[in-house]
């Protein structure tokens, strides 16, 4: 097909068909009092200022074609997921999303693509009352940048340098099965019966948006688990100058791991991304209602381990050094893995990695 230069079918048409829903116009301020003053259509979208002592949350994350989601990745499916990912950032801060631009480049215009794309990413955007405000379209390599906006009260920022010594760590949902699904996908172990019902855990993660909110002055410090559980663990630890101990097989996962073997169930659910569930450190005493948040978002929370002191490390000079980010990885038997391993689960996803 064209490029979008030499379309008859321009760039502006584009964004007025499959992307413009009105939202230049002032629009009701949502449960919160944000709302969007101006929108699609001008140089700049105008919002309206948060609530009182509240702050802005903002974040960006940027798809690209065969790096992210395979060429024939159903449209309507990735834009729910472009959104998604976004909307599980703020989660993870436990800010309420407010608006988020779209800046988008493609190969060619395919109008049946862009209207299932559109069509999926307008569907997420009105379930979280986060309307497209603005962005970018343009020709090249099939590309997908979003930058999603939102607020939360003040001092309430479930920060990764927030972790506190004593610390329970808990996982929401399950965790695994984007991972298991891409394997198979990519030939890399077998295909089991059934592995299709669960590949919306890759295709449409579900954004924990509610249990952010929710965990806003229960829990200290959060991450959404994008390339890997204990990778993405990792990063909290590190920024509060902590370790941890992990029971690596109360990881929480989904009944697809019922007749794996232990090996790829441990190697999915520890060091598998695009879960985009959350993992959160919160004090012991809060407990009760973290659980209770689970059972009132019918959503399960569970306990994987507890934040320690950063080790003492004595380097030749005889000077202590604090070492951070080092986790003791337990299993079932209340047998302790060797570094070999725990540096196995440890490795997550790296956007510049080539192999």
């Amino acid at each position: 097909m064209a490029s979008l230069k030499s379309q008859q079918f321009g760039e502006f048409d584009l964004i007025n068909t499959y992307f413009l829903r009105n939202s230049s116009a002032i629009s009701a301020p949502n449960q919160e009092g944000v709302n969007v003053l101006l929108g699609i259509g001008d140089d700049c979208a105008l919002l309206a200022p948060p609530p009182k002592d509240h702050i802005i949350a903002v974040t960006s994350d940027m798809l690209v074609e065969n790096r992210h989601f395979f060429s024939d990745a159903d449209p309507k499916l990735l834009g729910h997921k472009c959104l998604a990912v976004n909307l599980s950032d703020l989660a993870a801060m436990g800010a309420k999303p407010t608006a988020f631009t779209l800046s988008i480049a493609l190969t060619h215009i395919n109008h049946d693509w862009l209207a299932a794309f559109s069509e999926g990413l307008h569907v997420i955007s009105d379930r979280f009352d986060c309307p497209l405000i603005g962005g970018d379209t343009t020709s090249g390599p099939l590309t997908i940048s979003i930058t999603a906006i939102g607020h939360l009260p003040k001092n309430t920022a479930l920060k990764r340098s927030n972790a506190v010594v004593g610390d329970d760590i808990w996982v929401s949902g399950e965790v695994g099965d984007a991972r298991y699904v891409l394997g198979i996908l990519r030939g890399e172990w077998p295909t089991i019966a059934g592995y299709e019902n669960f590949s919306h855990r890759m295709n449409a993660p579900e954004p924990r948006v509610d249990l952010g909110i929710a965990l806003r002055g229960l829990a200290h410090a959060a991450v959404d688990i994008s390339d890997g559980l204990l990778g993405d663990l990792q990063h909290i630890l590190k920024a509060s100058h902590c370790n941890a101990v992990i029971q690596i097989d109360q990881v929480p996962v989904s009944a697809l791991f019922n007749t794996l073997g232990q090996d790829l169930r441990r190697l999915c659910s520890l060091r598998g991304g695009d879960d985009y569930e959350l993992c959160f450190t919160a004090p012991t005493r809060h407990a009760a209602q973290i659980e209770a948040i689970g059972r009132n978002l019918n959503l399960r929370l569970t306990k994987i381990g507890q934040i320690t002191e950063a080790m003492k490390d004595v380097d030749s000079a005889n000077t202590s050094t604090h070492q951070f980010g080092r986790m003791h990885l337990i299993d079932q038997e209340g047998n302790s893995l060797n570094d070999t391993q725990t540096q196995i689960y440890l490795k997550s996803f790296d956007h510049f990695e080539t192999s």
